[in-house]
């Protein structure tokens, strides 16, 4: 059964598998925030690019890189990971943003109509857990971080291991974003066993994009493919469930989060409102001078693919520079052009979001 109520968690989930329409959306995006034509089949983005985890080194061998674990919201593909994943890798950065089973679509059983059983919050944990444990295996320092609900579970991951900082996008502590339904307060009632077992609710505009062609693109996607880059056009209320378990989980072990943190976030958030910043501000054990949180005035919740995903992908890379960097003799390309935001680009409408410290 498909309700009529927008999903609690609207833009912020994608399926395991991409659509072409939405890879090109994604692809057809210059680093500026324009568009132009389709891009050719070989320029289309892929998601199997992403994954770094190799077999694991002898310890003799250890990468001195620092590692970056990238994951994606829930339901989601690392597609919607790329601009980030790229700009920390072209800093020097090893990412693996990986694709989690159980947390959202099988590829293969969503192509066939067929959508697969949503798992344990518990395995999620567990499943990123393995990526961060391949990681540390071979580097001395591993960044943590998420998109959406992947930032809960990052925090999660905190919980679990010491990370060496903490990159939060989007952080979805709170739905209380304005395009949420306001019947979601009634949305507990989902919950109940068998509801939420056949339950499902369906996304609808602004799709967590302030772009309108990207956004129009997702828009056909979704009606021909039900599955876009910046979402499913439906969300299971069983994976809501383990989500609302994961946010309990997390919520209750701030305090004990001491990580240096990096909060990027949506002054239009349509699904999480400040009210997640101000929570992770006041609550996360980190020490004050070590969270820094930028707010993003031209992007909705999806903000590595919207207007200001440059801007986003930069913060974050000079974050880590900052907190997590890069032995300037272990960079193929020396970096000539890190300095501060403001300077590096040209006053467009990328850069023009709030910083605090």
């Amino acid at each position: 059964m498909v309700a009529s109520l927008n999903s609690p968690l609207s833009a912020g989930v994608s399926s395991g598998a991409v659509s072409g329409a939405a890879r090109d959306a994604v692809s057809d995006m210059s680093s500026d925030g324009s568009s132009g034509m389709p891009p050719s089949p070989a320029s289309v983005p892929t998601t199997a690019g992403l994954k770094a985890v190799e077999t694991p080194r002898p310890s003799a061998q250890r990468d001195p890189r620092p590692a970056v674990l990238l994951l994606h919201g829930l339901c989601a593909n690392p597609l919607e990971l790329m601009p980030l994943a790229r700009t920390l890798r072209t800093a020097g950065y090893v990412v693996d943003a990986p694709a989690l089973a159980g947390y959202g679509v099988s590829t293969e059983k969503e192509t066939q109509g067929e959508k697969a059983p949503v798992t344990r919050f518990e395995d999620w944990l567990a499943l990123a857990l393995q990526h961060f444990d391949a990681l540390a295996a071979r580097h001395e320092q591993v960044v943590v971080g998420g998109l959406s609900m992947g930032s809960v579970l990052a925090l999660a991951v905190s919980l679990r291991r010491p990370v060496a900082a903490q990159l939060l996008l989007s952080t979805s502590l709170h739905y209380d974003g304005w395009n949420v339904s306001p019947w979601r307060r009634l949305l507990p009632l989902a919950f109940v066993p068998p509801l939420r077992q056949w339950l499902s609710f369906r996304e609808r505009e602004p799709y967590g994009i302030k772009n309108e062609r990207l956004r129009a693109w997702v828009a056909q996607a979704m009606a021909s493919e039900h599955v876009s880059a910046a979402g499913a056009d439906t969300l299971s209320a069983a994976a809501l469930y383990q989500a609302s378990r994961m946010i309990r989980f997390v919520r209750a072990g701030l305090p004990q989060i001491q990580a240096p943190t990096l909060i990027l976030h949506a002054s239009e958030d349509d699904v999480s409102g400040p009210r997640s910043v101000h929570e992770l501000q006041s609550r996360l054990g980190t020490r004050p001078e070590q969270i820094e949180v930028h707010w993003f005035h031209h992007s909705y919740h999806m903000l590595t693919l919207d207007n200001e995903r440059s801007a986003v992908a930069h913060a974050a890379r000079d974050f880590l520079l900052s907190r997590v960097p890069v032995s300037a003799s272990l960079l193929a390309h020396p970096i000539s052009h890190l300095s501060p935001l403001a300077h590096r680009h040209n006053l467009t409408e990328e850069t023009f979001h709030e910083q605090h410290a």
